[in-house]
């Protein structure tokens, strides 16, 4: 009986411990947006490089795994090029992602590295200014999402995370005649701040 009481008091100890800690973050992290050069079907898909923000959410499960949701957002030229003819058709389009994934990481005094993987959804919309004559569409692309990185714990509530964050898709297609058929894997290094409640 005393062993069971023991063993009971044990379990609850541990559990209410473990309910103070906390069990959720919120993130926002400023971000590079580096895609790479396609080649496909006679195109050739170059994107400027930019900036953008990563706003992401996390759920613990246990210590060390975790829900993760994300959002980002950038804006940038795609530049089209027609390899017979070396034309180059800019579209400047906004690229927004909505992903969802797993996280499992580690604990090492202040320092807590990651990794993660999921899936989602990314959407590519044409800005028209300047590039209404291409007749140009909006993209959908189902997206799977790998990252890693470290957060560094600057206090109990909040700590400074630097992490990679990729997208592996198949690249846009705001014109028909555009079309690379390849897929891409678009790069976003990020460092910003989390909150913990």
């Amino acid at each position: 009986m005393k062993k069971t009481i023991l063993l009971g008091a044990l379990v609850l100890s541990t559990a209410a411990a473990y309910a103070q800690e906390s069990r959720q973050d919120v993130s926002i992290s400023g971000l590079a947006v580096v895609g790479p050069e396609v080649h496909g079907n006679g195109i050739v898909l170059q994107p400027t490089k930019t900036a953008g923000v990563l706003a992401s959410y996390r759920y613990l499960l246990t210590p060390h795994s975790a829900l993760e949701g994300n959002y980002s957002f950038a804006q940038y030229t795609n530049y089209f090029t027609e390899s017979t003819n070396y034309v180059h058709f800019p579209i400047h389009s906004r690229q927004q992602e909505f992903t969802v994934g797993y996280v499992y990481g580690r604990t090492y005094k202040n320092f807590n590295p990651f990794v993660e993987a999921g899936i989602g959804g990314v959407f590519f919309t044409p800005i028209l200014e300047g590039t209404g004559q291409l007749d140009t569409s909006s993209n959908t692309r189902i997206a799977a999402m790998v990252g890693g990185g470290v957060a560094y714990e600057i206090s109990p509530s909040f700590d400074i995370r630097a992490q990679y964050h990729g997208l592996i898709l198949k690249a846009p297609q705001f014109v028909n005649l555009f079309s690379t058929n390849r897929y891409e894997v678009i790069s976003m290094p990020a460092i910003g701040i989390a909150y913990h409640f």
